[in-house]
């Protein structure tokens, strides 16, 4: 039951399209060095895939003054970077198939608001990349999906355990399997060829807990998940102030200072992405 056993079965690993892959690369490097025309034809191959983009394209969330109708339309009119975000939610959410007994669509709108939160923090520290601070607020929790898809029976257990006591998921999965979702997200994004700043803040995401290092933007997902939960606990601005994870910030550079004054955005935070789930 170790963590081996679940990449060992290679067939029932979840795949991503090559085009998101392909994708990926452009957080390596220069985007605008990308050739859209053969990123977009790519997307118009994959026609499940075409079809969620144009889904979300003419979704009223984006407001297009005209019909989007095909991929190479939605990178003209969103820009690339909005293509790229919804090429990566349909393709990683498309490669999960469905655990009996587990809400998936709550899964994914949470996974959502935190990389829309991630997204927000990153705009008040210096030289971490929005767009990937998104993805690595989406990506932070597809482990614990792994974990569920090989050994249901324990997750549900833990369900249990984890609604009952104090503990947290990543700490009640450590004791009983020696791993959590955190180790194993980061070894699927590691499969997955996606880059080592989103395999790294995928496995740092608790490491503020244990004072182990961890970057910027394992450190956003951090404030990201403390945020998302001040903001389901419909928590007065004065004490998400007063229990901000501090330490953490003043680590990744944020300015808080600034982002104090910004705090009712919060409630109007929108991916825009959960019509993929539809």
């Amino acid at each position: 039951m170790n963590m081996a056993s679940i990449f060992a079965e290679t067939k029932q690993l979840p795949h991503i399209p090559k085009v998101v892959q392909e994708l990926m690369e452009s957080f390596r490097g220069d985007e605008h060095s990308l050739d859209i025309d053969d990123i977009s034809g790519k997307v118009a191959k994959d026609q499940s895939l075409t079809a969620k983009v144009l889904r979300l394209a003419n979704s009223a969330h984006f407001g297009m003054p005209r019909t989007v109708s095909n991929p190479h339309d939605a990178v003209m009119l969103l820009g690339f970077s909005t293509l790229r975000t919804m090429v990566l939610a349909s393709g990683v959410t498309g490669a999960f198939s469905k655990i009996e007994g587990f809400d998936q669509n709550r899964f994914w709108k949470n996974s959502f608001a935190i990389a829309e939160m991630s997204k927000w923090i990153a705009g008040y520290v210096n030289d971490v990349d929005k767009e990937t601070a998104f993805t690595c607020g989406m990506m932070h929790t597809v482990g614990g999906l792994l974990i569920r898809m090989f050994f249901n029976d324990i997750a549900l257990e833990l369900d249990q355990a984890e609604a009952a006591g104090d503990k947290k998921r990543h700490q009640l999965e450590t004791e009983r399997l020696e791993y959590n979702y955190a180790d194993v997200g980061a070894e699927l994004a590691k499969r997955w060829k996606f880059p080592e700043i989103i395999q790294h803040a995928i496995a740092g995401q608790y490491h503020p807990d244990t004072d182990g290092e961890y970057s910027k933007e394992a450190g956003i997902i951090y404030i990201a998940k403390y945020l998302k939960r001040a903001h389901d606990e419909n928590m007065p601005e004065d004490d998400i102030v007063s229990g901000f994870p501090l330490a953490v910030a003043e680590k990744i550079g944020m300015d808080v200072s600034r982002a104090y004054k910004d705090l009712a955005m919060l409630g109007e935070l929108q991916s825009g992405l959960d019509g993929l789930l539809e």
